[in-house]
């Protein structure tokens, strides 16, 4: 089975979002850089729809690469397929979504997108496994996420921190009330506006 990875863009002060859903400077390194995020085959993820114009530091460029290259499935909430719109059945990364949902998809939204919805945290793990083989399983942060590492079912915690403090707003752990041990870092690596971190999860 691939490896379950919660992931997202965050504050220093660990948080995805203001109060109102705004992402503010959060992406901003992901459109300033010098370099396309392509495949190493030389097909590129810089495509019309959801992956469209990313450019990246050469420093982050490798990195970013190996991990949209390595992954299979997207776990999401409702609340960020609402706020997205799914990004309109093309996902920036991946080839399939499964949305944590007690809604199911919306009437005749993208039929030919590979997007599930499903209404537990422990299903949308099994389906996303299912979906992906041995590719990764990026969970998206925020409240959604926490559930699902709450659960025991994420292998890595993956941060890329973006030097903003917001102060208040949607938190990258949600609303996580236990300790949960990780590993010291496995990735460090210093780009334009960002610097990621990956640990694993200690069991």
């Amino acid at each position: 089975m691939g490896t379950v990875v919660m992931h997202n863009v965050v504050s220093v002060d660990g948080f995805i979002a203001d109060e109102k859903d705004d992402v503010g400077p959060l992406h901003e390194w992901y459109f300033s850089g010098d370099t396309p995020v392509t495949a190493a085959d030389g097909e590129g993820f810089d495509h019309s729809g959801a992956g469209s114009g990313f450019r990246v530091s050469k420093a982050s460029a490798p990195y970013v690469r190996s991990v949209w290259d390595s992954l299979g499935t997207i776990v999401m909430g409702r609340r960020l397929f609402d706020l997205v719109n799914g990004w309109e059945g093309d996902p920036p990364a991946g080839d399939h979504v499964v949305v944590v949902s007690h809604r199911p998809k919306p009437q005749g939204w993208h039929p030919e997108a590979s997007y599930h919805f499903v209404d537990d945290v422990a299903a949308a793990i099994a389906k996303a496994q299912e979906l992906a083989g041995e590719r990764t399983i990026a969970v998206n942060a925020g409240d959604v996420g926490a559930q699902i590492l709450a659960a025991g079912l994420v292998d890595e915690v993956a941060m890329d921190v973006v030097p903003v403090v917001f102060g208040s707003g949607r938190r990258f752990f949600g609303s996580i009330d236990r300790q949960h041990l990780l590993e010291d870092p496995d990735v460090v690596i210093q780009g334009e506006r960002v610097l990621h971190l990956r640990f694993k999860v200690r069991r």
